[in-house]
């Protein structure tokens, strides 16, 4: 089983690679890397969220054909992760397993987010360090900053511009949503998940805000390990 992961805003594939030593020996580890970002540096930024999933359809379309695999995405990636399962669908391709929504509230629900990729710099990375999950090392060194900002803000323009639209047809695979006990988004917005399946739901807290994601690596982990060994 191959779980692709999809990072959060400003995130590389790196994000993930402390989870290879707590995965089922099953399951494999496929981070993937987005452009404008680690080994992808050079490679010049995604004009939407559209280009984004048509980018990463194109990378994993060859492994899927041939393997049983799950999906998981955290914030930002949680978004990706939903549109892709669509681009899947429409090519009429194998589908995953099983995804994992992390950190993000369903793409149905409204979004009341200013749009803070048009404030300029100094501004904008105040109003990102608010989030959580800028590391400090990167937050207090201004040569570290100058190169994050730009993926920072193309990623934050590709969801702020985000337009949501209904599908025909509801998710054809279990799905399970994790989210932080000190995040914003409510129960009763993370709730709404289930009226994007047919099939099963789950439901997962952890301690921690809207990057609980970085303090919760064997919970996480384990739930996964749960979850996908149950397929083989």
């Amino acid at each position: 089983m191959i779980l692709f992961c999809l990072p959060y805003a400003g995130g590389s594939g790196s994000i993930y690679y402390r989870w290879k030593m707590h995965l089922n020996s099953s399951i494999y580890l496929e981070p993937i890397e987005l452009k404008g970002r680690g080994k992808r540096f050079n490679e010049d930024f995604y004009g939407n969220l559209e280009d984004a999933v048509e980018d990463i359809f194109e990378n994993i379309k060859d492994i899927i054909l041939h393997n049983e695999y799950a999906i998981y995405g955290h914030s930002m990636g949680a978004l990706l992760g939903y549109e892709l399962y669509y681009k899947i669908n429409k090519e009429n391709l194998r589908l995953p397993k099983h995804i994992f929504f992390s950190g993000y509230k369903p793409p149905s629900l409204p979004r009341k987010e200013k749009q803070i990729y048009l404030l300029p710099d100094e501004e904008f990375i105040k109003e990102v360090i608010k989030l959580g999950g800028t590391p400090r090392e990167v937050a207090e060194n201004e040569e570290l900053l100058q190169l994050f900002t730009p993926i920072l803000r193309n990623d934050f323009k590709m969801l702020e511009k985000y337009i949501y639209k209904e599908k025909k047809d509801k998710i054809q695979c279990d799905i399970s949503i994790l989210n932080g006990k000190k995040d914003d988004i409510t129960l009763e917005e993370i709730l709404e998940w289930k009226y994007h399946t047919d099939k099963g739901f789950k439901v997962y807290e952890f301690e921690g805000n809207h990057f609980f994601i970085n303090n919760n690596v064997e919970n996480i982990t384990k739930i996964i390990n749960q979850t996908l060994t149950e397929y083989n």
